[in-house]
């Protein structure tokens, strides 16, 4: 039966408070002499003496502004521009600790947002942020008002299509005397949505984490990468699940108690993924690839390999020193130019922290984006340091974390992304994600567009 696909979103507020955005002082002495001077003007009328300047409540408590609750300022900065003399408003240093270097406290407190309520975080003082610079933000999408007007997919009126297929496909058809099919049917694993999660990060973090990313993806009907060990720890059903198999762990793939539709393995080794396939003629076999080298993918395609997942570190860089956007183009390019892309899966994990991020990596040539770090951000989980390496990354979650409102977390962050997914696709006039798929004359690149405006101005680098 057709079945429409909906992530469902509720309400999951945060378990414990996260610091406030903006410090707010006030000198007690300046605002005590304001009251004094206010209540002769007006004459003992204490409703228009204790009305208060901030219109989201940050002087409303019990003795207003003398204890001003910090965690209701937008950092407006009415208060201070009425008052400057006594009243003070600052960004606060805890809140920007919150994360690590890449991993910003703008990406978690829209995640926070996201995973709290599952809707776009929308601003009625519009976006605050930065309009270029480097890696992700040097890159801008096209949003063409010709084929625009109609396409809304968020709001249910015409139908958006996210899904996606893994696996291998043939190039061409081939078909005998009699009309039938000589080189078999494509034999992909169809996801409804091209966010799947890596759940290698979770297994560090310990605890519940894991187990409720499990359940997550099986909800969301999308796909969890997990390390052999855990997948058989966890049995049961495992249609969510990719095992992840290491040097010599093959063997242990005959102890899962559940039939993988897709392997990963952790690099390529020939006689591994021969070995895989020996034992599980219908198991797609995917490969991590960690080097990026272009050479390296043309060896793997030769040697029958049809699905690969670019992995960097957490902050989306390569032992090379390339960023996770230009690798991502070099290999969608590599498969054009060898003329065997639509045969290939492309997945890409490593720097992709925003839902706009997501977009911008299936245009550069991904078929499907990885999540990593972003789910355990949305259970509160925190960085312990700098977390860039894979191996060397810890992170903490919370000491007492429920798994109904864990699952639902992750939910909601899926829903929003795709929302937001949703809106890119309706504003470029596209009916379906495949069709976003190394769209490049969607793209436009910062230090192209400026190289060709400015290169023969004298001065410019």
């Amino acid at each position: 039966m057709y079945h429409r696909y909906h992530i469902e979103t509720l309400t999951a507020p945060d378990v414990f408070p996260v610091p406030s955005k903006f410090q707010v002082k006030v000198r007690k002495r300046g605002l005590a002499a304001l009251l004094i001077k206010e209540i002769i003007h007006y004459r003992g009328r204490m409703k228009v003496v204790l009305s208060r300047p901030c219109l989201y409540g940050v002087f409303s408590g019990p003795v207003g502004g003398f204890a001003p609750r910090e965690q209701f300022c937008v950092g407006c900065l009415r208060c201070t521009t009425q008052y400057p003399e006594f009243v003070q408003i600052s960004p606060n240093p805890e809140r920007k600790r919150l994360g690590d270097s890449y991993f910003t406290s703008n990406y978690v407190d829209a995640i926070l947002y996201e995973a709290a309520s599952g809707r776009v975080p929308v601003r009625g003082a519009g976006y605050r942020g930065k309009f270029g610079g480097e890696k992700w933000d040097g890159m801008w999408t096209d949003m063409s008002e010709i084929v625009r007007p109609t396409r809304d997919g968020i709001h249910g009126r015409e139908t958006i299509s996210t899904m996606i297929d893994i696996g291998p496909k043939p190039a061409y058809l081939v078909f005998d005397e009699k009309g039938a099919l000589v080189n078999g049917h494509s034999r992909t694993v169809t996801v409804p949505l091209p966010l799947l999660i890596d759940g290698s990060a979770a297994n560090s973090a310990g605890g519940k984490t894991l187990k409720i990313l499990m359940r997550a993806t099986r909800e969301a009907e999308t796909l969890l990468i997990v390390p052999i060990g855990a997948a058989i720890e966890e049995g049961g059903d495992g249609a969510a699940i990719i095992p992840l198999v290491g040097a010599g762990e093959v063997e242990l793939l005959e102890k899962l108690a559940f039939k993988p539709a897709i392997v990963e393995l952790e690099g390529m080794d020939a006689e591994q993924a021969g070995e895989v396939q020996r034992r599980f003629p219908d198991v797609h076999v995917c490969v991590r690839v960690e080097s990026g080298n272009d050479e390296e993918l043309k060896r793997y395609a030769e040697a029958g390999i049809r699905v690969f997942h670019l992995v960097a570190n957490y902050h989306g860089e390569w032992p090379d020193g390339r960023f996770m956007l230009d690798v991502i183009r070099d290999a969608h390019k590599t498969f054009v130019e060898m003329g065997r892309r639509d045969e290939m899966t492309l997945l890409g994990s490593g720097g992709i922290i925003g839902a706009e991020h997501v977009a911008k990596a299936i245009l550069c040539g991904l078929d499907a984006v990885v999540l990593d770090t972003p789910p355990l951000v949305a259970m509160q989980g925190k960085f312990v340091g700098e977390c860039a390496d894979r191996r060397a990354s810890r992170f903490e979650m919370p000491a007492k974390m429920d798994e109904g409102w864990g699952v639902q977390r992750v939910k909601n962050l899926l829903g929003s992304w795709r929302d937001q997914l949703l809106e890119v696709l309706g504003a470029m006039g596209l009916r379906e994600v495949r069709r976003l798929r190394g769209e490049m004359g969607r793209a436009m690149f910062q230090r192209d567009l400026e190289e060709e405006a400015f290169a023969e101005i004298d001065g410019y680098r």
